[in-house]
């Protein structure tokens, strides 16, 4: 096809899209499968991308190429542009490369001026129909063109409506449509200031601009940002010949589907109205009939559109949303596009499609968004009528939840125990405030971001979250949440959509989650042809459970500082970390070691011949902190309170002098991770000495252990080595000669820039590396994850300083190379080095095709979200093998 800048639709076909746009293309495809398509021509993407570049001018010489293509289609359809005997009318539609419904902008029956709609009268012998379509096109140029409010427009239908007594726009006589037409010119002569145009050309030129101009409307800008589509994709805009729905009781209009978009299910759907234009379908001014219905109105004209649906759909091999007119019993195609259909539709239509032999299994997996997904796993809104939100935060983890508010974790847990179901609200949630979190439905903090310690608990536990809702205040002396004019009160219902980030009051329906057929059959496939493992990123031996329900292939991350969150375990953690002496320490270790053994044994015998990578302690120390301003008020009230034990104030005191001293200026940078391990040997040899006695027990039972232990933070070769050698040392002492059936790993977490840089020497020490793309986004971009999400990341996303929030879509060009060029490094030490990624990225598309192009070997995951991970594990092999045989067939 020769590059032009008006292109008729005999030319071009659906391989032009990125030129023509998806209406434009699929017009052309149509005409040349030879369906009935009134014929037309399309002004490209390159144009719209040049009226953005220059200042919102059209380019030299377009008018003169839109002249020759009127010219061709007035020879074709045999009327004449303008002209007042046989006058040719065209709509003007927008057509973006990637479908935006109902976001742009549509100008119908463009052509009519005082003069031509008495052509048109005499040419149809129905002055009231041509009539009709002038106010149409009055009222919609005013709209579009002049951007005036159409409720005035209405509001002067509807008075005229009421005066002659019409209950629909088609009982309106020849005089009242008249009347209309004169009263919509003045209303844009009073609201623009302008005068309706009657040079017909002009008229043209104007909605051409329009629908230039409405690609930069706030609600396609919306639409964009919402679907990730770029802003230089720019629109197409399409000329096409009327056809009339509206020219009497055999004429009509209508938008069907080749199958059920909410179901999935083998059956036309749709709807039509008769003696009507497309807006009236789609605008909601009068009530459409079902497209069954159409089968007993005009059966041959339902027949036809049955085999050309059938045919368009075999065609397009998918779902295809279809746009017709019937004038005077004749069909007319006017677009199809791939239909938009829900996630559980979507799986349905993608599992039929390939049992039809309609498209392979790798087709029908590149057509699930996985996004989608996360609504089908977790339980969502029962329904989508309008309700009151009093702030929207951070969608920190999907899914709805309903129930009475609550502000702290003890009546949390207590509510729960009584049976009430309850939404835990907090500034921001600490370790201390798990039981509640477990006994919550939902959790909302006014604090925090994405992968704060209310996310990452809430994903992990597959809770609804909404985080960062700064908008909201909390009372915590009245008990209560104040939003503006609303307030909260402990007990008032609560609602939450965490796949949103929408708080809202009262109490809204729930729709349960379920697991169907078609699910179980695209994971099947999936795991069929992804070659990146998907592990899980599991806490507990009930996370280790739901793993391997959703299909884990191990564990890929159990963060033990999450193993001690209990209310029963925080404070003997707290006693280990407060203690003066290394012997009181141990005291509480001793403690601490009979839960981490029973829970290691428990996820070995869960994960039985799978891997388990288990990464030691890694607490940021205030995260177990008590809070020393209520240890201070306690000890006041202690001062002033008679009989009191002096040992009792002594070890408050003593508490908060320890408290004081382990307070960190940033503690992320801390005294955390492997340097933890080395100033305190005996916190991490209690973690290795309960890790190998419950693999010792699971040995004796019959059970295959993998265990793969994860020393965090690591910075320099000589943490590693010094750790290792630890490692190594205890599982001798522990295993003995059972160590030879108990094959287990060393290796770090990949979180400190440097330990990226030298990958090299740390891969001496090293059986695997998995990177930990929390802590590494924010050390190599310098944020403070929790502060950045809810502070500036949104601007700089919006304002596109910045492509995605990298704590949810991995920054390939800068975090990204530090993992490359250390997987490289890494593995030129170390041929037989394993790595993977562990952090949230885990469940992201675009971060999962990163890791399968660097070559990783896993990738790990929330329990809840490894079906996403499955399936877009999957995409990401396919669309690098589509690549490689790209790249082959070039040379």
């Amino acid at each position: 096809m020769t590059v032009l800048r008006v292109s008729s639709f005999q030319n071009g076909g659906k391989e032009h899209i990125e030129l023509l746009g998806g209406k434009g293309a699929h017009l052309a495809e149509m005409t040349k499968a030879g369906l009935p398509v009134p014929p037309g021509f399309t002004i490209t993407t390159d144009v719209c991308r040049h009226y953005y570049n220059n200042n919102r001018q059209l380019p030299t010489g377009l008018r003169d190429e839109i002249e020759l293509a009127l010219t061709e289609l007035e020879k074709e359809q045999k009327r004449v542009f303008g002209g007042t005997d046989c006058p040719l009318l065209v709509s003007v539609r927008s057509g973006s490369v990637t479908s935006m419904p109902g976001m742009m902008d549509t100008i119908l029956n463009l052509g009519l001026n005082d003069e031509t709609v008495e052509g048109l009268a005499q040419q149809t012998n129905n002055r009231r129909f041509a009539y009709d379509c002038y106010r149409r096109l009055i009222q919609m140029y005013g709209s579009v063109v002049y951007h005036i409010e159409a409720i005035h427009f209405e509001r002067v239908l509807q008075e005229e409506k009421q005066l002659h007594q019409c209950k629909d726009d088609q009982q309106l006589t020849e005089e009242s449509l008249i009347t209309l037409v004169r009263k919509f010119k003045r209303l844009i002569d009073q609201r623009a200031d302008k005068v309706f145009p009657q040079n017909v050309r002009d008229q043209l030129q104007g909605a051409i601009e329009a629908v230039f101009l409405s690609w930069s409307s706030p609600r396609a800008k919306v639409y964009r940002k919402v679907h990730l589509i770029p802003d230089d994709q720019g629109t197409a805009v399409n000329v096409q010949a009327m056809v009339f729905g509206n020219m009497g009781n055999n004429s009509g209009t209508g938008v069907l589907f080749t199958r059920n978009p909410s179901t999935g299910e083998n059956v036309m759907f749709g709807e039509y109205l008769m003696n009507a234009q497309g807006e009236d379908v789609v605008g909601g001014t009068r009530t459409p009939i079902p497209i069954a219905a159409l089968q007993e109105t005009l059966p041959e004209v339902y027949q036809e559109l049955s085999s050309s649906a059938e045919q368009l759909e075999r065609h397009y091999k998918d779902i295809q949303d279809i746009e017709f007119t019937i004038e005077n019993g004749k069909l007319y195609f006017l677009q199809t596009r791939s239909a938009k259909r829900n996630a559980r539709a979507a799986l349905k239509v993608a599992a039929d499609l390939v049992n039809e032999c309609m498209i392979s299994k790798e087709e029908a997996l590149m057509r699930i968004d996985v996004q989608h997904l996360n609504h089908l796993l977790h339980r969502s809104l029962q329904t989508t009528a309008d309700h009151v939100v009093i702030a929207t935060g951070l969608p920190a983890s999907p899914g709805a939840a309903c129930g009475q508010a609550v502000f702290d974790a003890d009546t949390a847990d207590e509510w729960k125990r009584a049976g009430k179901s309850v939404i835990l609200v907090r500034l921001e949630t600490t370790p201390e405030d798990i039981h509640g979190v477990i006994a919550a439905e939902g959790i909302l903090t006014l604090r925090g971001g994405m992968t704060s310690h209310a996310a990452v608990v809430a994903r992990g536990m597959g809770k609804p979250c909404v985080c960062g809702c700064e908008v909201l205040k909390i009372d915590e002396e009245q008990q209560q949440l104040i939003a503006k004019d609303i307030v909260i009160r402990e007990g008032d219902w609560l609602t939450l959509d965490g796949g949103s980030g929408q708080v809202i009051p009262g109490q809204l329906e729930l729709k349960e989650a379920d697991i169907f057929p078609e699910l179980l059959l695209i994971l099947e496939w999936a795991d069929q042809i992804r070659s990146l493992k998907v592990m899980a990123n599991a806490d507990s031996p009930l996370d280790a459970r739901k793993a391997r329900e959703f299909g884990a292939e191990g564990i890929g991350l159990c963060r033990t500082e999450h193993m001690f969150l209990s209310p029963t375990r925080v404070p003997i953690v707290q006693q280990m970390i407060l203690a003066d002496k290394e012997m009181d320490r141990q005291v509480a270790l001793n403690r601490l070691l009979p839960m981490q053994r029973y829970d290691f044994e428990e996820m070995f015998r869960e994960m039985d011949g799978y891997p388990v990578t288990i990464r030691l302690l890694d607490p940021p120390l205030h995260e177990f902190l008590p809070n020393v301003e209520e240890l201070t008020e306690r000890l006041m009230v202690l001062r002033s309170t008679e009989g009191v034990i002096h040992t009792e104030r002594s070890e408050l005191e003593r508490m908060i002098r320890r408290v004081r001293e382990l307070q960190e200026t940033n503690p992320m940078l801390g005294q955390r991770g492997c340097r933890l391990g080395i100033m305190f040997p005996e916190i991490y040899e209690m973690q290795i000495e309960a890790i190998f006695q419950a693999a010792l027990r699971c040995i004796c039972d019959g059970i295959t252990v993998h265990p793969q232990v994860m020393i965090p933070l690591v910075g320099h070769v000589n943490e590693l080595h010094l750790l290792r050698k630890l490692v190594d040392q205890v599982a001798e002492q522990v295993l003995g000669h059972e160590k030879r059936n108990c094959p287990y790993k060393v290796g770090t977490m990949i979180e400190v820039p440097r330990a990226a840089l030298t990958a090299g020497e740390i891969a001496r020490s090293a059986d695997f590396f998995s990177f930990g793309t929390n802590d590494l986004t924010q050390m190599t971009f310098g944020y403070s994850r929790d502060d950045a999400e809810g502070k500036f990341l949104t601007h700089y996303v919006e304002n596109k300083l910045l492509p995605h929030n990298p704590f949810q879509v991995l920054d390939t060009e800068g975090v990204g190379k530090l993992i490359e060029m250390a997987v490289i490094q890494g593995r030129s030490r170390n041929p037989l080095l394993t790595t993977s990624i562990c952090g949230e990225h885990g469940g992201d598309l675009e971060s999962i095709m990163f890791c399968q192009r660097v070559g990783l070997d896993y990738i790990s995951c929330s329990p809840y979200r490894l079906p996403v991970a499955r399936i877009a594990a999957a995409q990401a092999h396919i669309r690098m093998q589509w690549e490689l045989k790209l790249q082959e067939e070039a040379v």
